[in-house]
């Protein structure tokens, strides 16, 4: 069984990697077809985006290469840094805003080329650290003053340092991947329901501050075409104009004079106007048997540790996924959420791959102690002789 088990992981594994090699590749073709027109009017050069996507596809597989071969359970040992490091650095952004350094969203951190969005390495250190307390405290999980108002702490302070960035709709991700973790991770139930219902309030308060949000929310609830947003409107157009096979590779017309940010966060109307509702549908599927894959690690993870850390971060990516394709399609109101390895951008593009190889480790882990345990009979009984 213990055998079975560990192919089960190892296919799984595999199946994870030709997903995300998929994925891959459909983001440069779609984003180079995307993005052309605009590359060419802001950049003087329409491979401009093709160009740097390759690049970050290209450092995305040696992350995931990398990271495949390292033993998970270093992130267990550094887990405490990480988010220590990253509530730094989301504080420091806030102070470079409020000093004027940045103007708008103080969401980057870095100089020219060599920029990193915070919130995705916050996002990630949250998953490991919530892991290692989580596998830590299994035999009082349920413990209010021990377990869960330290886990809700940690969490509150980051997702209120990016929001206060601004940015609402990733905060609230992050805020719900914490909530899922800890669901999984056997918290009493009850401390999460009145903790979810404290935080709907407060964060539809914070919502309606801005102006913008207001707009985007009345624009999504309004029952007619003349109260959706532009955005919402053209999206909706390229969808139809896709049809069940597509109008054809680079043949969008929605692209260019009409959908902002078709290369990012609207990457999924070009894909559904250029293959049509198969192609759409493709790329439902492949994220589809992401999440399975990843659950399958989870289940099958070596210890809690990495069944959190694995729960954690196919959570994380399925719910970006789905998030960024139900605001395309009209289902969610408008936010501006990538869709992971496809949409242009290098930095969510890395984390994500760093992701993909630690699940790649957690899957192989199990099978390398056995071969090292058969490689060395003494490891198997535990070092007599």
């Amino acid at each position: 069984m213990q055998i079975q088990s560990s192919r089960g992981d190892v296919i799984a594994g595999k199946l994870l990697l030709l997903v995300v090699a998929l994925l891959i590749c459909i983001g440069i073709v779609v984003v180079y077809s995307s993005g052309a027109g605009w590359a060419e009017n802001k950049y003087s050069s329409s491979e401009y985006f093709l160009w740097r996507q390759l690049f970050f596809s290209g450092v995305g597989i040696l992350t995931i290469v990398l990271f495949a071969g390292l033993d998970y359970h270093i992130f267990q040992k550094i887990s405490k840094f990480l988010l220590f490091a990253s509530i730094v650095l989301l504080t420091m952004l806030l102070l470079l805003k409020v000093v004027g350094v940045i103007s708008g969203a103080a969401r980057w951190i870095g100089y020219g080329p060599l920029k990193f969005q915070v919130s995705d390495f916050a996002k990630y250190a949250l998953i490991f650290h919530f892991s290692r307390l989580i596998s830590e405290k299994q035999t009082y999980i349920k413990d209010l003053h021990n377990t869960y108002l330290p886990l809700v702490i940690i969490l509150v302070t980051v997702v209120a340092l990016i929001a206060l960035e601004p940015n609402f709709s990733t905060a609230s991700l992050i805020a719900l991947i914490g909530f899922i973790m800890m669901f999984i991770g056997g918290v009493n139930f009850r401390y999460l329901l009145t903790t979810v219902a404290l935080f709907i309030p407060v964060g539809a308060v914070y919502a309606m501050i801005a102006p913008y949000r207001v707009a985007r929310l009345v624009s999504f609830f309004s029952g007619d075409e003349k109260g959706m947003s532009y955005q919402v409107l053209q999206a909706l157009i390229g969808l139809g104009n896709g049809g069940l096979f597509g109008l054809g590779i680079g043949a969008s017309k929605q692209r260019e004079l009409y959908l902002p940010l078709s290369y990012n966060d609207f990457v999924f109307v070009v894909i559904g106007e250029e293959y049509g509702f198969l192609g759409a549908l493709v790329v439902l599927l492949l994220f589809s048997a992401f999440f399975v894959c990843g659950l399958i690690i989870a289940k099958h993870a070596p210890d809690n540790f990495g069944k959190f850390v694995a729960s954690g971060i196919t959570i994380a990516i399925t719910l970006f996924a789905f998030i960024n394709i139900a605001v395309a399609t009209h289902v969610l109101p408008t936010t501006g959420v990538a869709l992971p390895f496809i949409s242009y951008g290098g930095t969510a593009l890395i984390f994500n791959s760093l992701g993909v190889g630690i699940l790649v480790s957690i899957s192989r882990y199990k099978k390398k102690k056995q071969m090292e345990s058969v490689a060395d009979p003494e490891l198997s009984e535990g070092g007599r002789s």
